[in-house]
């Protein structure tokens, strides 16, 4: 339903068309009385909340998340962003409009990072939170992405489909689930245990905000991984050099930490290593030859660096952990993580989820994406 409000650009323009949808988040369209009806209907699809949705139980399983956020993500969120550009389907959007380059790149993760890590603060996912606003400024930005690409003729729909199509939102938003429910699955349960439940619930709804089809929103172990599954098998096979290769590589090249002092370069250097084993580990199956054909070459260096990376953020889940299940002590550790979360959200930057306007040449009024 953002495809249409993107398809606004050549009569509005890039920048009113998220100013507009910036104020509807925060103030509602009935205060915007001439707000575009696309933008209405945008809103208020992302308003008509499903019955299933138990914020209370949304709201443990963020809680649940927030150590995770607080102390791997930022460690291991370059390795994940890698895995976007396994395939040259999903990463040849970005290539034809110029949305990752060496430059933008370290912008793209950090707005990953400080999206899922926003979505984790408390109260984040309520009507007015920072993570509603967050993700319908994430759902407006691949409308844009599809709008120019599909206007720009470079795109063959007969061989690709539509461009950055909802379903793209599976290994990001539901990554967490597929490894919970494969881990269930292998211990022979069929269905999840109650921690396990509620990050969950916390990941479908934050897919359903994104625009991900309630269809996929898988509830127990098999369908997730069904799903998912399902959803790789469509993607047409191939690696790409020229697309994947260079977005690979500005990924692993972004600059996501002041390297201006020793502390900090030499924080950068541990944190690609770790990264680099994250996806090593998650993605190629713990072969090192087919990191390689990726892109992604693993030194002894980097395997010491992680090591000692994982140690570190390992054992500080694990005293987090312990201390959520005391009485008291619990409350005081959260209040701790929120914290810590926060303070690595700060140093991320503004996130504004959108691409840079000047990359983005209106098409001829007329001119609409395909609604995705």
């Amino acid at each position: 339903v953002a495809d249409p409000y993107a398809a606004l650009m050549p009569q509005f323009g890039f920048r009113p068309l998220v100013e507009m949808l910036v104020t509807a988040c925060d103030k509602g369209v009935d205060a915007m009385p001439d707000a575009p009806p696309e933008l209405v209907r945008f809103i208020r699809a992302m308003e008509d909340t499903p019955p299933w949705v138990d914020m209370a139980l949304i709201e443990r399983g963020a809680r649940l998340q927030r150590n995770a956020m607080a102390n791997f993500a930022p460690w291991a969120i370059r390795g994940g962003f890698i895995a976007t550009f396994m395939n040259k389907y999903a990463a040849l959007p970005m290539a034809l409009t110029g949305t990752l380059t060496h430059k933008t790149a370290a912008r793209r993760i950090k707005e990953t990072a400080n999206f899922f890590g926003t979505s984790t603060l408390p109260g984040a996912l309520k009507r007015h939170g920072p993570g509603f606003k967050a993700a319908a400024m994430v759902r407006l930005m691949h409308s844009m992405v599809r709008f120019n690409v599909l206007s720009q003729g470079r795109w063959d729909q007969k061989v690709f489909g539509i461009p950055i199509p909802q379903v793209d939102q599976m290994p990001a938003g539901l990554i967490g689930d597929f490894f919970l429910s494969a881990g269930a699955l292998k211990e022979g349960r069929k269905t999840f245990n109650a921690d396990e439940r509620a990050q969950v619930e916390l990941s479908r709804y934050r897919c359903f905000l994104l625009g991900l089809p309630q269809d996929l929103l898988g509830d127990n172990p098999q369908d997730i991984v069904d799903f998912w599954n399902a959803r790789m098998l469509t993607l047409r096979r191939g690696f790409d050099p020229a697309t994947c290769g260079a977005l690979l590589k500005a990924t692993l090249e972004a600059e996501l930490t002041d390297t201006s002092t020793p502390a900090g370069a030499l924080r950068e250097r541990f944190e690609k290593s770790f990264a680099k084993l994250y996806f090593l580990q998650n993605f190629c199956e713990g072969k090192e030859a087919q990191a390689r054909q990726f892109g992604v070459r693993i030194t002894p260096l980097d395997r010491a660096r992680a090591t000692a990376v994982g140690a570190h953020v390992f054992g500080r889940m694990r005293a987090y952990s312990a201390a959520e299940k005391v009485p008291v002590i619990g409350a005081i550790a959260d209040r701790q993580l929120t914290s810590n979360l926060k303070r690595y959200l700060g140093t991320l930057g503004h996130a504004e989820f959108t691409s840079d306007g000047a990359k983005y040449r209106p098409a001829k009024a007329g001119t609409a994406a395909r609604p995705g």
